[in-house]
């Protein structure tokens, strides 16, 4: 692996240290992250040309406050109403919105709440991506946990309660391959009823094998659809490849999938093209697979180690509301999460508004669930976090805040037959 470097050692070597530089200051030494790499899939597909032609087309700054008002009176939201309800015109009209939003979410979801919980299983990465803590060149503690490990994870976290899981790792094939994430699978079938995937971009063929060890579904952050910005933060790794990791959903799909989320991280770039693209993506693939499960996330940047000057100054809770009720009013049927990357009183009043999905008794770390959830001192070493979360309810915690809200927690609702 030819960054292995940055694995143990507390100082980059010189080499590193020029080559670290040589990326970030010289262009012309960064490989072309329009061009795929050697073994990866190629898929035939329209849908990015249909996603990006509507994102190219699209002017925020052009939509009015009678556009908005047509948006909301419609029966059915069109893309250009979607387009009206993400524009700075629709910042007015965020109460009305709300009311729209959480009428679709009653009607398509009733007064649920699904609950999950993250579990990362490994934090090495060969992607330079200069905002994330797990990047190649930030000195954090790694960490890649044995299946003994990862299934004492597992039965800590199912003695809580939980039923659902999302299973992540750092990207790297080197040292988190997809034997090792299938083996992770089927571990984990044995204790949850839903698996969740969040893992770096793979063909379909392996998603197709992942998935016959116990996966239901995948979830892809595209970061930013701005594939211009997304070549100045994405600098080295497999992860620089744009249209790659666009087209990784429908890879889980032809791969058999059962569902698939989308998420751009926003405040990489304009938060409202990003917001109208995640949408789009979602809106096509729905048309073009109509028995798959659609999901929406919203993250925004959050502080990581080593890093104090990342947060999410440009996109406030107002303007995170206003990208969720449009995403609920566009998708009405489909899922959406919030994060405990957003703050407890943010997530107890975007549930009874648009949001379906929440996570509980989260760690973004490798191998501390048990001296999270029972206090106990590890046996072991521990993997830094990804990113510094907000919210850090415990299950049952979060699942009692939910029910004094009049909302009904779900752990689960599918089941095998």
């Amino acid at each position: 692996m030819e960054n292995q470097f940055f694995v143990d050692s507390e100082y980059l070597s010189q080499e590193a240290l020029a080559k670290k530089h040589r990326l970030e200051t010289d262009p012309s030494s960064r490989t072309n992250h329009m061009e795929y790499m050697p073994g990866m899939e190629q898929i035939q597909s329209d849908v990015r040309e249909k996603v990006m032609g509507q994102v190219r087309a699209y002017d925020p700054s052009a939509y009015t406050a009678a556009d908005v008002q047509a948006a909301l009176e419609h029966e059915t939201c069109s893309i250009e109403d979607l387009k009206a309800l993400l524009s700075p015109a629709a910042e007015p009209y965020l109460e009305q919105m709300a009311e729209h939003a959480r009428m679709e979410t009653s009607k398509h979801f009733g007064n649920t709440v699904y609950l999950f919980t993250p579990l990362y299983i490994a934090n090495y990465c060969e992607n330079y991506c200069v905002y994330c803590g797990f990047n190649c060149y930030n000195h954090i503690q790694r960490m890649k946990l044995s299946m003994e490990q990862i299934e004492h994870e597992m039965q800590v976290i199912a003695e809580s309660g939980m039923e659902e899981i999302l299973i992540l790792t750092g990207e790297s094939r080197a040292m988190s391959d997809v034997t090792y994430i299938g083996e992770a699978c089927k571990l984990a079938r044995k204790y949850f009823r839903m698996v969740g995937l969040e893992i770096y971009p793979v063909n379909t063929s392996e998603y197709r094998y992942l998935h016959a060890c116990g996966a239901d579904y995948v979830t892809v952050f595209q970061e930013t659809y701005d594939a211009e910005k997304y070549e100045t933060l994405h600098l080295m790794g497999h992860k620089r490849v744009w249209p790659y990791r666009f087209e990784a959903q429908e890879r889980a799909l032809m791969g058999g999938m059962r569902g698939v989320a989308f998420s751009a991280l926003l405040g990489l770039s304009d938060f409202r093209r990003d917001a109208l693209a995640t949408a789009l993506h979602a809106h096509y693939l729905q048309r073009k697979y109509p028995r798959a499960e659609m999901s929406l996330s919203c993250p925004r940047l959050r502080p990581i180690i080593n890093n104090d000057t990342i947060r999410p100054t440009d996109v406030g809770e107002r303007q995170l509301c206003q990208v969720l009720c449009a995403y609920r009013i566009f998708l009405p049927y489909a899922g959406i999460t919030v994060s405990s990357r957003e703050s407890a009183s943010f997530r107890n009043g975007i549930v009874k508004i648009a949001a379906t999905k929440v996570s509980a008794g989260v760690s973004t770390g490798i191998g501390d669930h048990e001296s999270k959830y029972t206090g106990k001192e590890a046996d072991s070493a521990q993997g830094d976090e990804q990113f510094e979360i907000s919210d850090n309810r415990s299950l049952r915690k979060m699942y009692e805040d939910i029910a004094e809200e009049g909302l009904q927690p779900v752990l689960n609702d599918y089941l095998y037959v």
